[in-house]
């Protein structure tokens, strides 16, 4: 006899622990806990991790087969996973995970669920497993806040395109040197950096703000004031002070360590991007130009010499169940 309350799919995204990742690496797990132990690092929290994720995934399968069907997936097949339209996406945190899977749905609500909150914070895990009893059913009959959460977008001018929930990092694979030409707003701009982050207003407290804060910090301190012989002066942006509210219709930018030289330019390394403005960049960069986002190095666009981006505000938006 059928018990369940819904014939709606459920999606459970899951990913490898830190103890499976050892183990793929080095075949068995006395390997993986001899590595770990030679440098001097307690193996028991991995094993503790482990443990807590693997019953933090059980519980959620028993919940969630009372609700709906129920289909496991692993982060890795979340790419080139469909989902279907009335699909629910039940993700098993870290942060990391519902971000990554986010850029893959389209309107599909996603729900973030922090499996240990001893472990983790979870600004995107507002959930823990014993709540995706109450909270799967008021989504399935509409009575749960859904959250909108902008996206950002990459395209490039061979049709290929990539969407970022935090941010993209346009530069090179290695974060060497990148010489690119940006254009922004009618301004054109030969540079040199290591690289350039697009981030969006969830990712704006993310590493677009570890970014600001460390500029912030070398121009207001005294071993600045000394080299350059400059003065003091007031922040201008509250970007790096207030966080910007996720549905926020614009994206920024800003150059990580541009050079100035005879040829390159630094005089647009920061700036806003929305829909009537687009930022292009245009690649110079022979090899390992890349183009990916949320802090996924593997999940990437190719972005050499001849090649133009668009980058800009998403068509698509992320739906977070709060």
């Amino acid at each position: 006899m059928n018990s369940r309350i819904s014939e709606n799919k459920i999606v459970l995204v899951k990913r490898k622990t830190r103890l499976e990742e050892l183990i793929v690496r080095y075949n068995t797990i006395q390997q993986a806990q001899f590595y770990i132990e030679r440098l001097g690092v307690d193996f028991t929290d991995y094993i503790q991790e482990d443990q807590n994720y693997r019953h933090a995934v059980e519980q959620s399968m028993i919940v969630l087969q009372t609700i709906g069907r129920v289909q496991l997936l692993e982060r890795e097949h979340v790419p080139n996973f469909i989902f279907g339209d009335d699909d629910i996406v039940v993700v098993l945190g870290q942060d990391g995970l519902v971000a990554n899977t986010m850029k893959y749905v389209t309107h599909q609500p996603l729900i973030g669920v922090n499996p240990d909150p001893l472990r983790w914070d979870g600004v995107l895990l507002p959930f823990q497993v014993r709540d995706l009893i109450q909270v799967v059913p008021e989504v399935l009959n509409r009575r749960r806040h859904i959250q909108e959460v902008m996206l950002a977008k990459a395209e490039l001018n061979d049709g290929q395109t990539l969407y970022g929930v935090n941010d993209l990092f346009i530069g090179r694979k290695t974060h060497v040197s990148a010489r690119y030409q940006l254009q922004l707003a009618g301004h054109v701009e030969q540079q040199s950096s290591s690289g350039i982050i697009v981030s969006t207003g969830m990712g704006a407290t993310g590493w677009f703000k570890s970014v600001l804060a460390g500029a912030s910090g070398i121009v207001h301190s005294e071993s600045y004031q000394q080299i350059t012989g400059s003065v003091q002066y007031e922040q201008t942006t509250s970007v790096t002070t207030t966080a910007l509210a996720w549905d926020t219709p614009q994206l920024y930018f800003t150059v990580r360590e541009p050079f100035p030289s005879r040829t390159t330019s630094t005089n647009c390394v920061f700036g806003q991007i929305n829909p009537n403005q687009p930022l292009r960049i245009i690649s110079q960069m022979p090899e390992n130009g890349v183009i990916f986002s949320d802090g996924v190095e593997s999940d990437f666009l190719e972005f050499n010499s001849g090649m133009t981006a668009t980058i800009g505000v998403a068509e698509k938006r992320g739906h977070l169940v709060v």
